[in-house]
């Protein structure tokens, strides 16, 4: 598959756009249980077999064991990001630049847009960018703390900007870090800030591919930075740099050991789950998947796009890797091993039941799982409520 037919996995051809509809309406009337036919996910050195049979999903670690809708009208949600007191969450919509307030009793209302905020022409044929991750403070209480961080794409570079969020309207918009190279597409966009406290930010290589080699660039890197925008304490290489060698990750969660996994979608052959450790090149553009090769680090599993692949973000919940997938269409269960530092089997659930899949959050204090369909047309993505082990 070419290059620019790789690109295409990433949005929604007018010719399918009927059919994603179709689908999303008829997910639905029939929201479907964990009974949906699972798969099995490769190792990182093997391909993954499309639709294989595997062990009772009643038995499978991290099986989910409901779904429901828990709102609807949406339209390209990108990402969801928990307030501290967990009771609440706010997500993105990507195209309209749109920032809403989600309740765990299925409300929501809009409480602003960001401004400066660029998606890319569709006439241009790229479906990347524009509002993409959110995330508030980890002190944010609505008063003495009301920062929440955000990256767009503005016209002509990828910014992380910072608003005031008092629990119910935005206001300000102050640039944190921008000048980083924007393209049509590889833009990444997932923020989050760890248990180090620190702003973790994926982006992409802006389809400049030699840039995630180069440390002097922020594309093609899972960044650190404190709030201000300058780099974190510790840094392995003194820069804003954490990781380097990413075509376009676009999400990332930690486990209970406090380690950092990261998905990233791959060129023609492998998407990957990385777990990323500071100062490691993860190979892009030299590898693409496995290759074994000295100062390169490979990912812990990989899929092929047309077998389940093309993940877009991860969330953790009691150790288990759980992915959303774009064209795979289906929600992946990775459970970590014992020793942390890998994955075993994972089991695929959801498949062709709901269309694309992009937003996900792991629920403070619940075993339940938000998830969001995306690309099903305007007003007709939902965020489903998926309960697990």
């Amino acid at each position: 598959m070419s290059r620019s037919a790789r690109s295409a996995l990433h949005r929604i051809r007018p010719v399918t756009a009927l059919a994603t509809a179709a689908t999303a309406l008829l997910g639905a009337c029939l929201l479907q249980p964990a009974t949906a036919v699972a798969d099995t996910a490769a190792p990182a050195d093997t391909a993954a077999p499309a639709d294989t049979a595997a062990p009772a999903e009643s038995a499978a670690v991290g099986a989910p064991t409901g779904v429901s809708v828990l709102s609807g009208q949406w339209t390209r949600p990108w990402a969801i990001s928990f307030l501290p007191d967990g009771k609440q969450a706010l997500v993105t919509e990507r195209r309209s630049s749109t920032v809403w307030l989600q309740s765990r009793g299925g409300t929501k209302k809009k409480v602003g847009t960001v401004p400066n905020t660029v998606y890319p022409s569709p006439a241009r044929r790229v479906g990347s960018g524009g509002l993409m991750g959110v995330a508030p403070s980890p002190t944010w209480n609505g008063t003495t703390d009301q920062d929440v961080f955000f990256v767009h794409t503005a016209a002509s570079d990828i910014r992380v900007v910072r608003m005031r969020f008092d629990g119910t309207s935005l206001s300000g918009y102050t640039v944190v870090l921008g000048g980083i190279t924007r393209g049509g597409d590889h833009n990444g966009g997932k923020i989050a800030f760890g248990p180090d406290g620190y702003l973790y930010v994926a982006v992409g290589d802006a389809l400049k591919r030699n840039l995630a080699q180069d440390k002097n660039s922020l594309n093609g890197k899972i960044l650190r930075i404190t709030k201000s925008g300058a780099a974190a304490p510790g840094n392995p290489f003194g820069t804003r740099v954490y990781s380097f060698g990413h075509r376009n990750p676009q999400g990332f969660a930690w486990d209970s050991r406090g380690r950092l996994w990261a998905s990233e979608i791959g060129e023609s052959t492998w998407d990957e789950l990385n777990l990323i450790t500071p100062g490691a090149n993860y190979g892009w553009p030299t590898c693409e998947g496995s290759c074994g090769k000295a100062g390169l680090t490979d990912p812990k599993k990989v899929w092929h796009p047309d077998e389940g692949g093309v993940p877009a973000q991860i969330a953790i919940a009691n150790d288990v890797v759980y992915v959303s997938t774009l064209l795979g269409q289906r929600l992946w269960a990775l459970p970590i091993d014992s020793t942390g530092k890998d994955v075993k089997t994972g089991t695929s659930y959801y498949k062709n039941s709901y269309g694309r899949l992009r937003a996900i959050a792991k629920v403070p204090g619940a075993d339940e799982l938000w998830l969001g369909t995306t690309d099903g047309g305007d007003d007709k993505d939902r965020i489903l409520k998926v309960t697990v082990k």
